[in-house]
């Protein structure tokens, strides 16, 4: 995967919403990050400077957009600007974990739709295209008139659920909602999909209400594509042991880890929470349930074929 040729054309830069898994991504390119630095001036205000010339080249930008959701959105939107700014070939937005997703459409009356306002705001800084993973809604990638390549997380947590050989595997999906997501895995484990049907009365409350599916004596996996407070997903493991499950895991690929969600997942039923490392994790969330796999090949795959004008649609095999 390691360019040669190419490698005077090709420019890696980071914000500081994530600089491990950038580190980790220009590694596996065999490139080093280039030369910004992303501060604060004195009232507050991000500041953005780059340190090299980016003039002619191609420019991808590592920042995923987690909490404080905010302040990394506005340091992508900087850093974009001023790579088109000192007269970048071509800049792409790489987005771990893209920030507003879930609020993708109306649901009541007066509503914002944030999804699509970020996506103007990208393409108003100067982004020409944008490289994320799981979007919460597929259709976002339709709020942009640029290409978005939407990677998935599901290879890689696939491969890791196979090499621990489960006995009598099921995937569960949390919610209606997510049955397709949940079904992909399933049918890469070659094995039964169970659903829990859910309740949510308000944001961020939800309440289990029917199972369906048998989980009696098997190994059950819950695949979501971000778990945030953690009450979904703890009270879906509950339900299911109620139900004869023999032992839960809990896979996401974005652990958002809101509030004491850590503690919540580590005190819950759980047998092993699996995430990826699409958003940087502070060190008290880093609970022993927890196992983190790395994005990182897979990002620069991709990185590497949007460069080099290669099919990026073979990393979906």
């Amino acid at each position: 995967m390691i360019l040669s040729h190419y490698d005077k054309k090709l420019k890696l830069f980071s914000g500081n919403a994530n600089p491990k898994l950038a580190s980790d991504i220009a590694a596996c390119l065999g490139e080093e990050l280039g030369k910004a630095r992303v501060g604060r001036f004195k009232d507050g205000e991000i500041s953005v400077r780059v340190d090299e010339t980016v003039r002619g080249k191609e420019v991808f930008i590592i920042q995923p957009t987690h909490a404080p959701t905010d302040t990394n959105l506005m340091e992508l939107l900087l850093m974009i600007d001023s790579m088109k700014r000192a007269s970048a070939k071509m800049v792409a937005a790489v987005i771990p974990y893209y920030g507003y997703a879930r609020q993708d459409r109306k649901t009541q009356p007066r509503d914002g739709i944030a999804a699509k306002l970020v996506a103007n705001l990208l393409v108003a800084a100067g982004a020409d295209r944008v490289l994320t993973m799981d979007l919460h809604a597929g259709q976002i990638q339709g709020f942009f008139d640029i290409p978005v390549d939407n990677l998935k997380a599901l290879p890689i947590i696939g491969d890791y659920l196979i090499s621990k050989k489960l006995v009598d595997p099921i995937v569960v999906s949390p919610d209606v909602g997510g049955v397709a997501r949940a079904r992909e895995l399933a049918d890469r484990l070659n094995c039964q999909l169970a659903i829990v049907d859910k309740r949510r009365p308000m944001p961020n409350v939800s309440e289990v209400m029917n199972l369906i599916g048998n989980v009696e004596n098997k190994s059950c996996i819950l695949y979501d594509d971000m778990i945030d407070t953690g009450g979904t997903i703890v009270q879906a493991a509950e339900a299911l042991l109620k139900n004869g499950a023999k032992e839960v895991y809990a896979c996401c690929s974005h652990p958002v880890f809101s509030d004491n969600a850590a503690e919540r997942l580590q005190n819950s039923p759980l047998k092993e929470v699996i995430v990826t490392d699409t958003i940087n994790l502070e060190q008290e969330k880093l609970i022993p349930k927890l196992t983190v796999l790395s994005v990182a090949p897979l990002f620069a795959e991709a990185i590497s074929r949007i460069f080099e004008e290669l099919s990026v649609s073979k990393l979906f095999d």
